[in-house]
């Protein structure tokens, strides 16, 4: 089994690459199917608050997961400080930095290892999970790792861990620009960039950018990658 996760395995041929990245920007680009897929994303989000969280030594209490595909992670410690601007400012970039990631583990063709760490994460959010649409909606993505990582053909699985990786990079760019769109039309006044800016006295809109810039400069860089430029 170690052998197994620590391996190098084939990745797809070139095209096979480019139809899962178009097939990524599929799900992130109609409305109707943005509706559903986005929820991946959502998870990725309230994740990478949760994980931030855990990591400047703030108290997860547990992460809600709405079917509107609105979040929401609840932790106690210091109402300001360093520990309290990483954890709001995980948000909005943990699904391209996830997939930045992601693209790193499948250049170096470690296909198993990126399938594995993604389920081990899910399981890892589920202890947190606080409402039931949330725990399905993680249950059944973690139920899709599991079946494919140990009962699909490598080929398959290869497929499937850059579709992932795809649609985190691509997923993550589209809800800063609609994050931009709410705010110019006066809403998501408490959104995380704005809680960044009462918590640093910087302005929300330079969150803004830095999320832009995260989200776009992970997507070049990680597509890269994927594509063996």
């Amino acid at each position: 089994m170690w052998d197994r996760l620590t391996g190098i395995q084939t990745p797809p041929a070139l095209w096979l690459v480019i139809v899962t990245g178009v097939v990524a920007l599929a799900a992130v680009g109609p409305r109707p199917l943005w509706r559903l897929s986005r929820n991946a994303v959502t998870i990725a989000h309230e994740g990478g608050h949760g994980l931030l969280a855990l990591l400047t030594g703030r108290r997860l209490d547990g992460i809600r997961l709405h079917s509107d595909t609105s979040g929401v992670t609840v932790s106690r410690g210091k109402p300001t400080g360093l520990g309290m601007i990483l954890t709001a400012a995980a948000g909005y970039t943990a699904p391209s930095l996830l997939g930045l990631g992601g693209a790193a583990l499948l250049s170096a063709h470690r296909i198993t290892l990126l399938l594995w760490a993604a389920t081990a994460l899910l399981l890892a959010m589920l202890v947190m999970i606080r409402n039931a649409y949330g725990a399905l909606t993680v249950v059944l993505s973690g139920a899709a790792f599991v079946l494919v990582s140990w009962l699909a053909p490598a080929e398959v699985q290869a497929v499937f861990a850059y579709l992932v990786v795809w649609f985190l990079l691509l997923g993550g760019v589209r809800p800063v620009f609609e994050l931009g769109a709410k705010r110019r039309g006066g809403g998501a006044p408490d959104s995380d960039a704005d809680q960044l800016g009462r918590l640093t006295h910087v302005h929300p809109v330079a969150w803004l950018l830095l999320f832009h810039a995260v989200t776009l400069c992970s997507l070049v860089g990680g597509g890269r990658w994927l594509l063996g430029l």
